[in-house]
């Protein structure tokens, strides 16, 4: 006897107890069922039945849960822990045939059966396909039923279009139970909560027609198609949705395969140089060994969560745009799952807080690398790697595959997880993953960032809400605005620009010439090893004590002097060499590895610069540093001191040598220099050229200051004036920075190799021929000695062979240099132009 649900009476009776007819037909129901029940134990008994199987025919219950089921008759048919359903109970034993039963009677045993089967219950007539194994088959591709042959060929038609709906129904509660564990993230867990309130809609259309079937003799199975036809529509839509996320992660991505072996080596040439912090280089070395497959824990453990799901949910929501009810099931769908990654998103970008547990959102945080690596980092880790972007792209454009950036599936062609960004997000992600990082460096500064953007004055914001993207922009603009007051007024970073520029670039300052004559019994010394560091330092403190004024003055303390290990010129060569231009990877003044075989013999290359930097002199050495505190080391960061180190060692080069000239000259003032011997013609002669070979490389020098400082330094300075005035944005500001320092670098002409070469021969030969003043003096007085004797001199050969050296040396660097710099001008430096020029002047004629 099939259980039976009593209608709620209406009206004001206020009556506690049931009727007599209705206890009587409660009554006759459970009766029945523990006479059913009691009959199966007897026979259980009599067949001889384990008791294994006895334990389990006590445990079958009719009805759970007996005081509830007038209230709810489903509950009947819900499978509890270690039960098994009356529907399964039911389809035990042999399929009773339909043959000879009464169409009317098939039709209702027909109905009977499929209100079980919708709930995913076999049936009698009604059971799972032949090649379906509840051990075996994938949960989620549903399960399968068929209908009794038995059943006649008019109901048989109607059956098989509903049956689908058991699958759908079975498949989308095996996804809602696989989904909602932990592993799988908020956004799967909104999904299911969507997809399970669909599904209670749908339970609760099963109980109003069963309680039709009880009470409607009018029933049909023509009635029920009539009733479920649009949600078999709508549970369609369902399951191709979760059969797409439930198979899109089969695929095996593999971390990108660009971490190839010269990825490696340039890792391991930053390594030698000394970059980025310890943690950062681990841990990138590790990713990196991964990819290679060195040590794997294999990507294809991926799964679809985050960013991946609502971009298959939105691509669905697109290719349905022509079915309106596909397209408004699948749009709430989004937007039920995209809830709890737009609240991620409004914490990033409101508060700076990163809180995804489980990698879904686009923006990933590397916790290693924290504000103490600035102190140390020549690559800005701080502020490029700390936070970004999943699927490894930069404002600069795509970036090639980093290590860590997971390849696309190869099927659908998407990044998987959360690399995969929404599409609808896809033009936002740069603007959110800088309003959070700009929030996360004023949080550092001990500031409590409290934003004027309020999640409640807009409601609650969805996916595609055209009211999301502007609460991005606002916040966006918010946070840049804050930043941006903090670092340039706060901070005073126009100020201290400035003081930098002074200082490295010996524009309008007077305290080096006063510190290198303060310092001048340190610098003659010949290496940097024999000098003491404490002492020039204390030398620089009087110096900047007594010469700096105004703003300059307030920063004087961040000044710092310093010694580098190897030679400028040396030093660029080797950079420049490996890596082609200064600005694409920054190092440290130290050692510096070749290529691959500069690197097998990396050992060799070692002891070889340790040779060197024993044999530098302090004033090759000399350089000058410059500290300041976070948040200002953001945009005054390591690698931008290392580039103002250049160019301050540059031009202190460049200044060191015109004072040797100078003083040379100062001292071929003496008589010796001058008087005339007209009896000796060709000591006269050799006077001259040393004279026009002095005043030639002094004027090669002042003409290369000029032009540096001039025509170089001083109009980018004024053009990075004019931006500071006009910046917008926090890494604008980062750029302009990076790019005035680039640029004076490469119109300096330091950043190539054919440039470098022939211009430190030149000055190597102009400092050491200043070195020999004392010599051509004291063979100047020889000469004039011998000539008044009577055997006369005898040494002019000589004389004229060291002078002619340094003559054919000069003159063949000059003519190198000024084609390097001729072909420049033409090609790649325009700016080198006015240097020709100066240049063409003190050309040697042919």
């Amino acid at each position: 006897m099939e259980p039976y649900t009593p209608r709620t009476h209406n009206g004001s009776r206020k009556k506690l107890t049931l009727s007599t007819k209705e206890y009587n037909k409660i009554t006759g129901t459970l009766a029945s069922a523990r006479r059913n029940r009691q009959y199966i134990e007897e026979s259980v008994h009599e067949d001889g039945i384990n008791g294994d199987s006895l334990s389990r025919g006590y445990d079958e219950p009719s009805f759970i849960a007996e005081t509830s089921f007038v209230r709810a008759p489903l509950n009947s048919r819900v499978v509890s822990n270690g039960s098994v359903p009356i529907g399964n109970f039911k389809g035990k034993g042999r399929q009773e045939s339909l043959d000879r039963i009464p169409l009317e009677i098939q039709e209702a045993l027909i109905l009977e059966d499929l209100l079980y089967v919708l709930m995913g219950i076999e049936g009698v007539y009604i059971r799972h396909h032949p090649d379906y194994s509840s051990e075996d088959d994938d949960p989620l591709q549903g399960i399968r039923f068929v209908a009794s042959p038995s059943l006649d060929h008019s109901l048989c038609d109607l059956v098989e279009r509903i049956l689908p709906m058991a699958t759908y129904y079975t498949a989308i509660s095996s996804f809602i139970e696989d989904r909602s564990v932990s592993d799988y993230g908020t956004v799967n867990h909104a999904l299911c909560a969507a997809l399970r309130d669909m599904l209670k809609d749908y339970q609760t259309l099963l109980s109003q027609l069963e309680h039709a079937f009880n009470t409607n003799p009018q029933f049909s199975l023509q009635k029920l198609w009539f009733y479920i036809h649009p949600t078999v529509h709508t549970l369609s839509l369902l399951y191709q949705l979760i059969s797409e996320l439930a198979t899109a992660d089969e695929t095996s991505p593999s971390l990108s395969s660009s971490a190839s072996s010269s990825d490696l080596e340039d890792d391991e040439r930053d390594e030698a140089l000394g970059l980025g912090g310890a943690h950062f280089k681990a841990a990138m070395s590790q990713m990196k060994k991964n990819a290679l497959g060195v040590s794997v824990e294999s990507s294809s453990n991926i799964k679809v969560i985050g960013g991946e799901v609502l971009a298959i949910i939105y691509e669905r929501v697109q290719n349905m745009s022509g079915d309106p009810a596909a397209n408004k099931l699948y749009s709430t769908l989004l937007r039920a799952a995209g809830r709890p990654y737009v609240t991620m998103v409004q914490t990033w970008i409101t508060r700076g807080k990163l809180l995804d547990p489980y990698g879904e959102l686009c923006v990933k945080e590397s916790k290693s690398i924290n504000r103490g690596t600035l102190e140390i980092d020549y690559v800005d880790e701080y502020w490029d790697k700390r936070y970004t972007l999943r699927d490894g792209s930069t404002l600069s454009g795509p970036s090639k595959r980093q290590a860590g950036v997971p390849a696309v599936r190869s099927i659908s062609g998407r990044l998987p997880g959360g690399a995969c960004i929404p599409p609808l997000l896809e033009r936002w992600k740069h603007k959110i993953l800088l309003a959070g990082k700009y929030l996360n460096v004023i949080r550092e500064c001990g500031i409590e960032t409290k934003s004027h953007l309020q999640e409640s004055e807009n409601g609650d914001l969805y996916m595609d809400d055209e009211r999301l993207y502007k609460f991005i922009e606002e916040a966006y603009t918010h946070a840049n605005r804050t930043l941006l007051q903090l670092l340039i007024k706060d901070q005073q970073l126009v100020p201290r620009l400035r003081s930098l520029r002074r200082t490295f670039f010996l524009s309008q300052s007077s305290f080096l010439t006063h510190f290198l004559d303060l310092a001048q019994g340190e610098l003659r010394k010949h290496t940097s090893k024999t000098t003491s560091l404490v002492k020039l330092q204390s030398l620089l403190e009087l110096a900047l004590n007594t010469d700096m004024q105004g703003e300059d003055a307030m920063f004087r303390e961040d000044v710092k002097v310093t010694l580098a290990t190897s030679n400028l010129y040396s030093w660029l060569m080797k950079v420049v060499t490996v890596s082609g231009v200064i600005g694409e990877r920054e190092t440290t003044p130290s050692e510096v590895p070749g290529l691959e075989e500069g690197r097998k013999s990396k050992d060799k290359d070692k002891d070889k610069d340790k040779d060197d930097s024993d044999k530098i002199t302090v004033i090759d050495a000399l350089a000058l540093d410059y500290s300041v505190k976070f948040p200002l080391s953001l945009v005054i960061s390591r690698k931008t001191i290392l580039r103002y180190q250049l160019l301050f060692r540059f031009l202190l080069h460049c200044k060191h040598v015109e004072q040797s000239l100078t003083n040379m000259w100062i001292e071929q003032k003496t008589t010796v220099w001058r008087k005339p011997v007209p009896h000796h013609p060709d000591f006269e002669m050799w006077r001259l050229r040393v004279h026009l070979l002095r005043s030639r490389m002094l004027a090669f020098v002042q003409q290369i200051m000029a032009f540096a400082t001039a025509e170089v330094l001083e109009p980018n300075w004024r053009k990075l004036e004019v931006k500071l005035t006009k910046v917008s944005t926090v890494d604008q500001l980062l750029r302009d920075h990076v790019d005035f320092l680039d640029t004076c670098l490469k119109e300096c002409m330091l950043t190539s190799s054919r440039l470098l070469r022939p211009f430190s021969k030149l000055m190597t030969t102009c400092s050491t021929f200043a070195l020999y003043t004392g010599n051509f003096t004291k063979s100047a007085n020889q000469s004039l000695t011998a000539a008044e004797s009577q055997f006369g001199d005898q040494s002019m050969t000589k004389r004229w062979e060291f002078l002619g050296k340094f003559e054919t040396n000069f003159n063949h660097w000059f003519s190198v240099h000024y084609n390097h710099v001729q072909f420049a001008a033409s090609s790649e430096n325009t700016s080198a132009l006015s240097l020709v020029n100066r240049l063409t002047s003190i050309k040697p004629q042919a």
